[in-house]
């Protein structure tokens, strides 16, 4: 028995399901976790001592690569001043100043310390700010568990949504609305019938957990557009795409600004820190200044702060986004010529250091079309993968990410590798 399979085992008797977030149990692709022990710049290491190209990038943040010397040493010098005060530190004034500077939508700020506390209040703060019930969300989108968001589609189009997980109620779901992604009629039909009870819209402007799905043009302007006709909040959900696919995020690359953003991933350089923000009149109404009550201990956390901080001082440095989505495209038309010189279904697409890879002719612009991919295909690829040394998220319903460490080695032996898959 591997290393891998005794800490599986040791795991499951204690942890259900063996793992602390369900992706990473491997149900998807079956087979067993690799448990990892350490990380340097764009390779990680398992238990049994194998090592990896990773392209997941604990999901996005560690956009440097792992263990990258300035944030480490942020993070150490941080920690030797104190780990936590559950007070005000003058790095959370330094983190809000730089994002208000750097993204388009953002007046004011809050931190928290989660991607899924982050867009909960958000919603909260919509309510709150409209006075309205009403949440549209979009098939295919992940935005946290929280209640309100764990809400599948309904039987039909326009219709409310269900709980798609135990323990949400079915009238925390009704007041959910889930439409397709990237429909611009059903988007429009909705505000029609419902405008004046909508509170807001989230949205990922490009998602990044259905694989990757980025919005159409159409479909974000048609967004912000009748938000601003109907007087609802627009709440762009960047925890994923925030500084990962340009210096302003999807709102820079679009050039939409959103009302309300949440933010995590990058901004903590690997730690966990969440940030919602935007309006100035509407973060009004955040407590203690308004009554749309938020709070939590480890908020603006010192350290955590400090590796986002020396995370973003690289990230934003210039040139810096146009090397990450020339190494990204790299790997996206490698993939691709690979798979077409066999004559395999397959198409690979990326968004700045974001990319998602199908088993279908052609990249899916809506949930539907992804669920058309094939799921068998991409878990033989998964393997195949896995085997050579190269590390995917496991399963075809992620995105994937490159970071600024991955070179010309790691992208030429990604893309042999799956030259060998097609080949076969």
């Amino acid at each position: 028995m591997s290393r891998n399979e005794e800490l599986f085992a040791r795991a499951q008797t204690r942890i259900p399901g063996g793992v602390n977030s369900p992706v990473r149990a491997f149900r998807a692709v079956g087979g067993t976790p690799r448990f990892f022990v350490r990380g340097e710049g764009p390779f990680f290491w398992d238990a049994d001592g194998k090592r990896y190209i990773d392209y997941v990038g604990s999901w996005g943040p560690l956009i440097l690569g792992h263990a990258h010397p300035r944030v480490v040493e942020a993070v150490r010098s941080r920690a030797l001043q104190g780990l936590s005060f559950g007070a005000p530190t003058e790095l959370e004034i330094e983190l809000a100043e730089l994002l208000c500077k750097a993204l388009p939508g953002m007046e004011m700020v809050r931190l928290v310390s989660s991607g899924t506390e982050a867009t909960m209040t958000a919603l909260r703060l919509a309510r709150g700010f409209t006075g309205r019930p009403k949440i549209v969300k979009f098939e295919g989108c992940y935005h946290g568990h929280g209640d309100a968001l764990l809400v599948k589609a309904g039987s039909g189009a326009l219709t409310l949504g269900n709980p798609s997980s135990a323990g949400v109620t079915p009238e925390t779901a009704t007041h959910t609305m889930v439409l397709g992604y990237n429909d611009v009629g059903q988007l429009e039909d909705a505000f029609r019938r419902h405008g004046g009870e909508i509170a807001g819209v989230i949205v990922e402007p490009v998602a990044g957990n259905m694989n990757l799905v980025p919005g159409t043009r159409d479909f974000l302007g048609a967004l912000r557009a009748l938000c601003t006709k109907h007087g609802a909040v627009l709440i762009f959900d960047e925890v994923m795409t925030g500084f990962r696919v340009g210096a302003q995020g999807a709102q820079g690359l679009y050039g939409i600004t959103p009302d309300l953003t949440t933010l995590g991933k990058v901004i903590g350089g690997g730690m966990p820190v969440g940030a919602f923000g935007g309006r100035r009149d509407i973060m009004g109404k955040i407590a203690p200044l308004g009554p749309v009550y938020q709070a939590g201990t480890l908020s603006g956390n010192p350290v955590a702060v400090a590796a986002g901080l020396a995370t973003l001082e690289l990230v934003l440095a210039p040139g810096f986004f146009a090397r990450l989505e020339g190494a990204t495209r790299r790997l996206v038309d490698g993939l691709n010529a690979a798979a077409r010189a066999r004559g395999a279904a397959f198409s690979a697409a990326h968004v700045g250091g974001m990319f998602g890879v199908f088993f279908r002719a052609r990249p899916p612009q809506s949930f539907a079309e992804v669920m058309e991919s094939d799921k068998e295909a991409f878990n033989r690829f998964f393997h195949a993968m896995l085997e050579e040394g190269v590390y995917y998220a496991p399963s075809a319903y992620e995105a994937g990410f490159v970071s600024a460490a991955h070179g010309e080695a790691e992208i030429a032996h990604t893309i042999a590798a799956a030259e060998r898959f097609f080949a076969r």
